[in-house]
């Protein structure tokens, strides 16, 4: 028996000896034979490649054959696999091996899926190496101490066993750990480790066995679309028509691979290897395997299909047996799975070898790549999710949506920035990831406003969405010829530039507060062909059948509404442009009657035209993101820096002042105004964030959703989203809410915070999150009601890092009350004043038409 131990952005020596393998180092290096680590094929010779197929696959690693495995359970049979090499020749016989449950929800289902689906070939007689062992997460710090609470605090009502313990309690269950200098740690017994080279070859024997064809040394050169769909495979050995195609292509590991071999003291000949695992921009997955290759067959597609994942180098060193550990008598399972993030190294039990999204792009392309180093993880629940995509023709319901592949733009498939992006996501894995402010740092200033320059030097402190430079909030205290202020260091509890925010928030309730909001997404729709042919009706059909709300409203007003899918869950977002526009594009009318352009970073005639100052063509919406009473402007990219000199000029005398994102969001918060991608999603519906009002059921024309949202207003939801305030909460010397606590009713978990904030004029902290009316016989949830929120006895409350603080629950926006920076917030409605601001002619004059 030996130890693997994993790491990155360390040196060997330094790994070894905090990785337990030895207290002395001598590094030596020489290169090792390659043929004999590589899996040989034990498939039988194939047979002429077929001219047609359902489903064809590209790759055959874990993600690749847990699909054509799924699909077989199914009922499907006609589905080919098509390797470029060895089938399992690739990184799955190189990953990690370790199952670990202790991770965000989505995360998590996926590979309690994949244990579960080991287990049962464990048990069919398949020497897969399963075994519970359990991990061991350690925390050297007090602030890795606090961010492990706050997974366990929302892990455990999800049913994740996990336990907090002492390094008293850690040294027992782990004999060989060093605890002093530990501030604690957490035990997940159900964690398990595998051996990933024999899942997937058992994954793919049992799919041949269900009458999957596989065809090694059979490479990919194009695929073949016709009217934005696959229509066929261009290989090789020729080509193959299909309805669907998957990509779970892998690094071609011939040139790819390399292993050294160090010489360590005392442990006998550990072996390092260095195998270039690939991570996704944004670190997380896009449901599959090593994709290098899968980028590059990506562009192989006539209508290019973006896979933005990149190659980063993460060590493996193993060594031979150690006398001592075979002497001892370890638990059943071996020893716990050991995870220390602050020396960036995991070691676990290993046998002698020698004895992180799903995305679909192009019509029916499927993508199930990028798991960031580990396939065996995801690729039970992986493969199960794109294998059910493609049976029913609808996305999986559930939280997938952050692997969703269209997350991404094209910017991130641009090698050069997937270079430089993937050389701090490997340490990411590691480090303390403090809420709103651990940002990238590498990659930046890709899209930028017109007014970026200007806001920097007025103090402004940047983050990035979507490569998208947005100002956080701005420090007062800058001046220019200093250096620019950067984010402080992180923090759980009230942040350090918590005072700012203090000061935009009075700004924008009662004064004038300015914010650059051009990364919000713009869309121009436009009649399709001549306009002098048309009744001018198109463009308005066309948003009448993705709108939930009545859009046929005169030249001139604003409705805000939502587009719904087919069971009523939101689609649109201005954040996530390249979700939005696909969906939007798919529902173009086929006769191009309509035409859809993305015009972020240009003019779009949307309302009344006005001039300001020198500026013409400038529009005026009066509705904010805050929920404050303002405006909104459209400039003309080059207008942008006149008009925005112009406003900070003469709205000097109106207290005018920069207002950053974390303002914005606090605002909202306290506003109860939901937002994409923390309450909104595909499975949220109106009715459950109190939209209601905002679905007009009654319009004359069909729109996507309407029956699913005439169902849910007649039968109840089951589930609403609730503003929660923490009247007894200490935000000056507490850990704060930052997304994901559990919320409990009467000691009983119903529901989970989505965002939070400060309020600064309820004076306290706020929290959103949906909750459920848990069935006493556990059948399933009840309809949540007024009555049910409001019961006379209900006590809320909220775990944040393990303690829980009472929450009073609202279903409506609280009353919010004027507040100056000379006089504090009220808790009642005396002498409240409500202030609408107006236009001075002066500034602002209509444009005649």
């Amino acid at each position: 028996m030996g130890l693997i131990s994993r790491f990155s952005n360390c040196s060997i020596g330094r790994s070894i000896a905090l990785g337990l393998l030895t207290h002395r180092c001598h590094r030596g290096v020489r290169i090792l034979s390659l043929p004999k680590f590589i899996h040989q094929s034990t498939a039988p010779a194939p047979a002429s490649l077929p001219t047609e197929a359902q489903v064809v696959i590209c790759g055959s690693g874990a993600v690749a054959n847990s699909v054509a495995y799924h699909l077989v359970q199914a009922g499907w049979k006609d589905v080919i696999v098509l390797e470029q090499y060895t089938v399992g020749g690739g990184a799955s016989q190189f990953g990690s091996g370790t199952l670990g449950l202790f991770k965000p929800s989505a995360e998590r289902n996926l590979i309690s899926y994949s244990i579960q689906l080991y287990k049962l070939l464990q048990e069919n007689g398949y020497n897969i190496d399963l075994k519970q062992c359990g991990s061991l997460n350690l925390a050297q710090t007090k602030d890795r101490l606090i961010a492990l609470k706050r997974r366990v605090s929302y892990s455990l009502p999800k049913g994740l066993h996990c336990e907090v313990l002492s390094p008293a309690e850690i040294r027992n269950l782990h004999p060989f750990l060093r605890t002093d200098g530990l501030e604690g740690g957490v035990w997940v017994p159900g964690d398990a480790t595998a051996d990933s080279s024999a899942v997937c070859m058992a994954l793919a024997e049992l799919a041949r066995q269900g009458g999957v064809q596989y065809f090694e040394g059979c490479r990919v050169e194009w695929v073949l679309t016709e009217n934005s769909k696959v229509k066929a495979v261009q290989t090789n050995l020729g080509i193959i028509d299909c309805q669907y195609f998957v990509n779970c292509a892998g690094m071609p590991m011939w040139d790819k691979a390399v292993y050294r071999l160090p010489i360590l003291g005392e442990v006998g000949k550990p072996r390092l290897i260095n195998w270039p695992e690939n991570f996704t921009p944004d670190g997380r997955w896009i449901l599959g395997e090593t994709p290098e290759w899968a980028r590059e067959l990506g562009q192989r597609c006539s209508s290019k299909v973006r896979i933005p994942v990149n190659p980063a180098e993460h060590f493996y060193a193993t060594t031979g047996p150690i006398p001592k550990l075979l002497s001892m008598s370890p638990p059943q399972n071996g020893y716990p799975t050991v995870r220390d993030y602050d020396a960036h190294i995991y070691v676990r039990d290993w046998i002698d070898p020698e004895s992180k999204g799903v995305g679909l792009l192009v019509g029916n392309y499927f993508v199930g790549v990028g798991l960031n180093g580990n396939a065996l993880q995801g690729a039970g629940g992986v493969g199960r999710a794109i294998a059910g995509w493609i049976i029913s023709g609808e996305p999986p319901r559930g939280d997938l949506l952050p692997f969703d592949v269209r997350r991404f733009l094209d910017l991130h498939n641009n090698s050069h920035y997937l270079q430089q992006r993937t050389r701090e996501v490997v340490g990411r894995h590691y480090s303390v990831l403090y809420p709103l402010q651990t940002e990238f740092k590498y990659a930046r200033n890709l899209r930028c406003s017109p007014l970026y320059s200007d806001l920097e030097t007025r103090g402004a402190v940047f983050g990035v969405r979507m490569g998208f430079e947005r100002a956080l909030y701005f420090d007062p205290t800058y001046t220019r010829g200093d250096p620019l202020p950067k984010l402080p260091p992180g923090t759980f509890g009230k942040p350090k530039f918590f005072d700012y925010m203090r000061e935009e928030y009075i700004a924008c309730r009662e004064g004038v507060g300015i914010i650059d909001m051009s990364s919000f997404t713009k869309f121009e729709i436009k009649v399709g062909h001549d306009v002098y042919q048309s009744a001018g009706r198109e463009v308005v059909s066309y948003l009448q059948h993705l709108c939930s709300n009545d859009v046929n409203i005169p030249v001139g007003g604003i409705a805000h509404t939502g587009m719904q899918n087919d069971r009523g869950g939101y689609e649109n977002d201005c954040m996530l442009q390249t979700r939005i526009l696909s969906w939007m594009r798919r529902h173009l009318p086929a006769d191009n009657s309509v035409g859809l352009s993305d015009v972020t970073s240009m003019h779009t005639v949307l309302n009344v035209k006005v001039n300001v100052g020198y500026a013409s063509d400038v529009m005026v919406m009066a509705f904010t993101n805050t929920g404050e009473p303002g405006y909104s402007l459209y400039i003309p990219s080059e207008y942008a820096l006149h008009v925005y000199e112009r406003l900070m000029k003469v709205g000097t005398d109106y207290g005018a002042r920069d207002v950053g994102y974390f303002t914005l969001r606090f605002l909202r918060i306290e506003k109860f105004i939901p937002f994409w991608a923390e309450e909104l999603d595909c499975v949220t519906t109106p009715y459950e964030v109190g939209r209601g009002y905002k679905v007009k059921l009654d319009k004359e024309e069909y729109f996507i959703g309407k029956y699913a949202l005439q169902k849910q207003k007649e039968t109840g939801v089951r589930r609403r989203l609730m503003l929660f305030a923490l009247d007894e909460f200490d935000a000056d010397n507490e850990v704060w809410p930052w997304g994901g606590e559990p919320i409990y009713r009467n000691g009983q978990f119903v529901g989970s915070v989505t965002s939070s904030g400060y309020g600064f004029t309820l004076d306290k902290m706020v929290c959103l999150g949906f909750v459920r009316n848990p069935a006493p016989d556990g059948s399933g949830p009840l309809p949540v009601t007024a009555d049910y929120i409001s019961a006379k006895g209900a006590k809320y409350e909220i775990d944040i890092a393990g303690k829980r603080i009472l929450a009073r629950p609202h279903l409506h926006p609280p009353l919010l009350y004027s507040t100056t920076s000379d006089t504090p917030a009220r808790g009642n409605n005396e002498g409240a004043l409500r202030y609408r601001p107006k236009a001075r002619e002066a500034i602002v004059s209509a444009k005649k038409s």
